[in-house]
């Protein structure tokens, strides 16, 4: 387990997932992030690739060739290695091995930074293109922040603020995780969504339009909350388990199968592509209050 502290925030993160375990404010005396009961979800903060959401049958086609994958796929339970440490940055690197050849066949380097800046975090992806073809991919986030935040409050104290106001629809998700391809009416005019666990007893939000580049968790009975920014991220998806004491804000470049996919990964919707040596950047922050 790594340790990241300056006079504000300390965050402990482990080398399997490169995974965000705890986020503690010293100013307020809060841990932001869910614990990982497993009687709800043993996950905290996930880094999700080379897919993000599921794939039909749990296989995709390329080359000719089928492979098994599992949704999110596998980074989340891989170990990663320290490559860079500072007083306020940690970097952690995955590799393609044996393993993961067999289920996605693409030499690869990702590589996630933590940065702290006063009582805001930065979480940097690098994917690098290691092969000399063409290489497919997609990556996403998966932070699950307490909610409720503070004792005394209630789940339904809390909701979600857009910084825009959102006209859009939400894609569904059937019971094996697959894309519906019918969107459902979901925010009309509006910059706010109450949180009810209802809302996520057929499974995450799913939204492809957002006008917004930051959502905060907030509550009219505490000044305490978190703000996740997603500059550039295309896709959102908002969850929780079922009864479950969190909430998901899930920044993502790419998303599940549709019901009627070709399986085909280079059709995939959503998907990346990256030239033989070149790198793919992206980043997305918590802030906390």
């Amino acid at each position: 387990m790594y340790k990241l502290e300056n006079e504000i925030l300390s965050i402990s993160i482990a080398t399997k997932g490169a995974e965000i375990q705890s986020i503690y404010n010293k100013n307020t005396h809060l841990d932001y992030l869910w614990d990982g009961n497993p009687s709800f979800w043993s996950k905290r903060s996930p880094i999700l690739f080379p897919i993000v959401g599921g794939l039909k049958n749990n296989e995709y086609s390329f080359n000719h060739h089928t492979y098994q994958l599992s949704r999110h796929g596998f980074a989340r339970d891989k170990e990663f290695t320290v490559i860079r440490q500072s007083a306020d940055s940690i970097s952690f690197s995955l590799q393609n091995d044996e393993e993961t050849l067999l289920k996605y066949p693409f030499h690869f380097e990702l590589v996630i930074t933590y940065t702290l800046q006063e009582s805001k975090i930065d979480i940097a992806y690098s994917v690098t293109n290691n092969g000399s073809n063409k290489m497919w991919f997609s990556i996403g986030a998966h932070p699950a922040f307490k909610v409720p935040l503070v004792e005394g409050t209630r789940f339904e104290n809390y909701f979600l603020s857009f910084n825009r106001f959102e006209n859009t629809a939400r894609y569904p998700l059937n019971k094996e995780g697959l894309l519906k391809e019918d969107p459902e009416i979901f925010l009309q005019n509006t910059n706010e969504l109450p949180l009810e666990k209802s809302l996520f007893y057929d499974d995450a939000l799913v939204f492809k339009t957002l006008e917004s580049t930051s959502i905060s968790i907030e509550s009219e009975k505490t000044p305490h909350g978190v703000t996740i920014e997603f500059k550039g991220f295309p896709f959102m998806g908002i969850w929780s388990a079922k009864d479950a004491d969190f909430v998901c804000v899930e920044p993502w470049h790419g998303i599940a199968d549709s019901e009627n996919t070709s399986g085909k990964l280079e059709r995939k919707e959503g998907i990346l592509s990256l030239d033989a040596h070149k790198t793919f950047n992206a980043n997305w922050s918590i802030s906390l209050f």
